[in-house]
């Protein structure tokens, strides 16, 4: 199920600013040497983000999931000299394509990775986060929602990527991943320390800040 058109996304593309050269750069290589780069942020929704954390001027993001950097690389577009993104993500053997577009970036000493399970590090980090980005495995969602949340600051954001699943999240019967998705959407709707929007560019981004 595609939410908007190929015409209408590429009418986007073209009247919106364009993909930094770094970006395209990594986008091109994702695609020929890493295994489903269709999980890669890409152009609209990279400057979506990156748009938003200018906006908010983050001190702290955290992302968690990493994949080859993309998404990270467009928030720390919005951190300021002194700011700092935690990006965190189980697969050592995409580390050296991160760190190498980080360094091109001119991020290095704005984005600090962070290799192993989020479950685990995520309560080793003592930090106020203006910003969490959760685009990794998408039956840990609630777990890493309630592992952030405390940490995220009066008037952050926590947004989760993929929340509509290819639109997957209406089907009667539901796989583990969908299952789990659509708990985690009514599991923010329901919360009332926060107020939320889905917003639908590409797979659905849940938009929730911290009252």
């Amino acid at each position: 199920m595609h939410l908007i058109s190929s015409e209408i996304e590429q009418y986007i593309e073209q009247h919106s600013s364009p993909e930094e050269a770094v970006l395209k750069e990594l986008n091109r290589e994702t695609y020929v040497k890493v295994q489903m780069p269709n999980m890669l942020s890409g152009h609209l929704q990279g400057q979506f983000l990156e748009m938003l954390s200018r906006m908010l001027h983050p001190k702290r993001i955290l992302e968690i999931g990493t994949f080859t950097g993309y998404s990270g690389m467009c928030l720390a577009n919005g951190l300021p000299d002194d700011g700092l993104l935690y990006t965190i993500d189980i697969n050592e053997e995409l580390q050296p394509m991160v760190e190498k577009y980080i360094n091109k970036a001119g991020f290095s000493k704005k984005v600090k990775q962070l290799i192993g399970d989020a479950r685990q590090i995520i309560p080793t980090l003592d930090e106020p986060f203006d910003l969490v980005f959760i685009d990794a495995d998408k039956i840990n969602y609630s777990t890493y929602y309630d592992l952030v949340f405390d940490k995220v600051r009066t008037g952050g954001y926590i947004i989760a990527d993929n929340v509509l699943w290819s639109g997957k999240v209406l089907a009667e019967k539901k796989d583990k991943d969908t299952t789990a998705i659509d708990e985690y959407n009514k599991k923010v709707a329901a919360d009332t320390r926060v107020e939320n929007y889905i917003l639908p560019l590409r797979d659905g981004l849940n938009i929730a800040r911290k009252l």
